[in-house]
């Protein structure tokens, strides 16, 4: 795990004077503020929990949990969805197979699904695919961190809030049709790529370069659900009064193009 940490420092430009035997960088910014910067997974096996005892000592002694979203609530993270189009008028006859396919593969009725936007359609999916691979959301690293937070009665700062990410995934072009396309066109990477982050917290899994991990966004995507996120979230950090923070993000915000960690090195 050492090795893979290492990889990981490196290929953010920045090595952590402290090695942790999870997704975790230690990042001082100018005017006295610590982050800890986490690499969260939203969904967990059971063997996630508790979370290292590393971990909790640094919320302990942290002022604040930073999180993208309280995601404790019983709320529908959806709300109401405006009915869409039939998908035979949305997809073309090779991606409603696909989609066919992969219903029958997770048990999920696709005429459920028919006339809700492609953002949802896709999030249902990846939901009931992280399900059928053992992961429930009450072991996910940001939940886990938030109930141990409201525990101790720590301060909670949301990056985005529910609302906020509803309102992004509503506004994305023809009803995020295409996260439903990328999801279809990378159903196993999606699998493979969970069971890796997985095993950076379990180290259960062999260790990959970072560099090396697939990209499944095409890149209108990316750049509104990683790049133009990664830069709004840069700009709350630096905002934050001096103190010690925990921030916990989605793992993916930690490697790649313009990710989290580099944007906060290289910002003056």
């Amino acid at each position: 795990m050492g090795q893979l940490l290492r990889r990981f420092a490196v290929f953010l430009g920045l090595i952590s004077p402290a090695a942790y035997a999870y997704p975790g960088i230690d990042i001082t910014l100018p005017g006295d503020r610590q982050l800890h910067l986490v690499g969260s997974i939203h969904m967990g096996t059971a063997n996630m929990a508790p979370l290292p005892a590393r971990l909790l000592s640094r919320l302990k002694q942290a002022d604040a949990l930073i999180v993208e979203a309280d995601i404790t609530g019983s709320a529908s993270p959806f709300g109401e969805a405006e009915e869409q189009p039939p998908l035979a008028e949305r997809l073309n006859d090779k991606e409603q197979q696909r989609l066919q396919t992969l219903c029958q593969e997770l048990g999920a009725d696709s005429a459920l699904f028919d006339t809700l936007p492609g953002w949802q359609i896709a999030l249902t999916m990846q939901a009931r695919q992280a399900q059928r691979l053992g992961l429930r959301a009450e072991y996910g690293i940001d939940y886990q961190l938030l109930d141990a937070a409201k525990s101790q009665q720590k301060k909670v700062i949301e990056l985005e809030g529910a609302d906020t990410q509803l309102k992004m995934l509503q506004q994305l072009p023809e009803g995020g049709m295409a996260l439903l396309r990328d999801t279809l066109t990378h159903w196993h990477t999606n699998a493979r790529l969970l069971q890796t982050m997985i095993g950076w917290w379990l180290d259960s899994q062999p260790s990959i370069a970072l560099d090396t991990l697939p990209t499944t966004f095409s890149t209108g995507l990316y750049d509104v659900l990683m790049h133009q996120r990664n830069l709004q979230w840069q700009h709350q950090l630096q905002a934050l009064p001096p103190g010690n923070y925990v921030v916990a993000v989605g793992a993916l915000h930690l490697y790649g193009e313009d990710n989290l960690p580099e944007m906060l090195q290289k910002a003056p």
